[in-house]
């Protein structure tokens, strides 16, 4: 079953909500069948550089094949920190130079037509006040003139987590819960119920929280999925050998290029030789496979759906242009372009987070609050 969209003529996919061709909001006069992922996927072992085995645990991720790159449940759509974009599974080429001029300068409040409604600054449609997006293109609305400004958040403290709450995010934005760290450190995972318990995709004990000098951490304790860090937009994180991302529902190895080593015998192995090239990003499909490959030459590439060296036109959580990978100085960049459902690197270690830093564990964001 597919949707046609009113204002374009494009054909969707019933469980789309808003139009691939022109971003609108799709009609529901009629109830679509729910929509049920692939075959979950396996786990994704966090990096090449540390061989630890995984070992066996509880978990709700099946054995079968995955048909194409998608081999993760699709991420909700975002929202804030303010420089993010619109959270909609994806957006035309218009719809993208739009949403990305309109991030790249400070937004002005939106007009009011009238004491009750709010006009969307990019399609000019009368919404309720109430409205955090617009019901017709799906843009985030912004907040009238006059809005108090929300105070800076309070200083990390040393003496205990009670001050750190992680907020679970629904896919329209709102909020579905939150859990209060309640020590330091504070260990959550599918163990820990709350809004945690109903996740299978949660390890039992996921990652683990700390405050260290008065700031925030993460640590992976070997989760079988993983976490995930939205990265801001246009902010280059440096890409190291064995780091995975995450954008819509690929999940993305990075390898370096390293000459083969010399066989004991002296055999040399012939082929030709792979000048301009610094690195590779092999799709993952599964807990020890491997799909597709791409080479990354020195001048970068970008990735997304309908723009950029390497598609994913089938994955309507890729916005039109997603993200790029440079090289600059010896070294690999990851680089969000404005994407409206974000782009993801995966946690190595224990890593620092702020307030306002979106994370993604299981089939949940959480939002970092201090």
């Amino acid at each position: 079953m597919v949707i046609t969209c009113p204002k374009c003529s494009k054909e969707n996919q019933d469980h789309y909500k808003f139009c691939l061709g022109c971003g609108a909001e799709l009609p529901r006069d009629v109830s679509p069948k729910k929509f049920a992922a692939g075959t979950p996927p396996h786990g994704v072992p966090a990096a090449s550089r540390s061989n630890q085995p995984y070992g066996d645990e509880p978990t709700a991720i099946g054995t079968g094949a995955q048909k194409g790159p998608a081999v993760a449940p699709p991420p909700p759509a975002l929202i804030d920190p303010a420089a993010f974009a619109t959270p909609v599974r994806g957006e035309d080429t218009g719809t993208s130079r739009k949403a990305a001029a309109a991030a790249a300068q400070p937004a002005s409040p939106a007009a009011s037509a009238g004491a009750g409604t709010v006009v969307c600054p990019q399609c000019q449609e009368p919404n309720p006040p109430s409205n955090k997006f617009c019901a017709l293109c799906g843009f985030k609305l912004v907040k009238p003139a006059g809005a108090s400004v929300q105070p800076p958040a309070p200083v990390v403290s040393t003496s205990g987590a009670a001050n750190v709450v992680l907020t679970a995010l629904r896919a329209d934005g709102t909020e579905a819960g939150s859990y209060t760290l309640p020590a330091n450190p504070t260990t959550v995972g599918r163990d820990a119920g709350a809004i945690f318990g109903g996740d299978s995709y949660l390890s039992p004990r996921h990652a683990t929280f700390s405050i260290k000098g008065g700031r925030l951490f993460v640590k992976d304790e070997s989760s079988l999925n993983g976490v995930y860090r939205r990265l801001r937009r246009d902010a280059p994180v440096q890409l190291e050998n064995g780091d995975v991302f995450r954008i819509g529902q690929e999940i993305v190895r990075v390898e370096s290029l390293t000459p083969a080593p010399a066989t004991p015998d002296g055999v040399e192995r012939l082929g030709s030789p792979s000048k301009g090239y610094v690195a590779r990003l092999a799709l993952i499909i599964g807990r020890d496979a491997t799909g597709n490959a791409f080479p990354v030459p020195d001048t970068g590439l970008h990735l997304g759906r309908e723009r950029g060296d390497i598609l994913f036109p089938e994955d309507g959580y890729v916005s039109g242009l997603h993200c790029q990978i440079s090289h600059q100085g010896g070294r690999l960049f990851l680089t969000d372009l404005g994407s409206s459902n974000g782009t993801f690197l995966r946690v190595l270690g224990e890593t620092e987070i702020a307030a306002g830093d979106i994370l993604l564990m299981g089939q949940q964001l959480f939002r970092v609050s201090v």
